[in-house]
């Protein structure tokens, strides 16, 4: 259940991940083939790669919103990680136009979604990442942090300096709390007092 309380920080949220779209849009317009078929900071995806996987990651947020308003829970990505990438590769194919108009739209699609939802939609239950399930209110964080980051993966002079400060406030405790499963916990504290240099850290998802 969403309590009353929440409903204020959530629709912060929901603006938050409508501005960040915006940003995102701002950024790419205008980009040709050339410019999307450039290589971004994740090895082995060009910009094209990113944008589409943007845009069907919005596709799954609308979808499983959708089904939880119903009291139903589907999968994040039908077919699973393999449709996943196929979906992605297929996409890249197309043209610059295609592709930019294709996350538009998808985008649209969860801001109008997000902003239809009310309380009981939000109170249901979702997959999440790692085929776990989760509050349907998740998403819109899980939403706004997935389009963040990608933002700055691009490589277009977006720099994780420009993150917003409420999206740093509410995402740092959560990594600092999961930080001791990452790396050595003796390397943690090592580093923490400045008697170490910072452990390395697996590729974060």
């Amino acid at each position: 259940m969403i309590e009353h309380g929440e409903l204020p920080l959530l629709a912060a949220e929901v603006t938050e991940v409508r501005a960040a779209h915006e940003r995102l849009h701002a950024a790419v317009a205008g980009l040709g083939d050339d410019e999307l078929r450039r290589d971004t900071r994740l090895p082995g995806w060009t910009v094209a790669h990113v944008l589409v996987h943007l845009a069907r990651n919005a596709d799954s947020i609308v979808r499983r919103l959708a089904a939880a308003a119903e009291g139903r829970v589907v999968e994040q990505y039908p077919g699973g990680a393999a449709e996943r990438a196929a979906e992605i590769e297929a996409g890249v194919q197309r043209g610059a136009g295609e592709v930019l108009a294709d996350l538009r739209a998808a985008d649209d699609a969860v801001d109008r979604v997000f902003a239809a939802a009310d309380s009981s939609s939000w109170a249901g239950t979702v997959q999440v990442g790692g085929g776990g399930t989760g509050p349907a209110a998740a998403l819109v964080f899980r939403r706004w942090r997935e389009v963040e980051v990608h933002h700055v993966d691009l490589g277009l002079g977006h720099s994780w300096t420009q993150w917003p400060e409420a999206l740093v406030a509410r995402w740092l405790p959560e990594l600092l709390t999961a930080l001791p499963d990452r790396a050595d916990p003796r390397a943690l504290v090592a580093w923490t007092i400045g008697r170490g240099p910072a452990p390395e850290l697996p590729p974060w998802a």
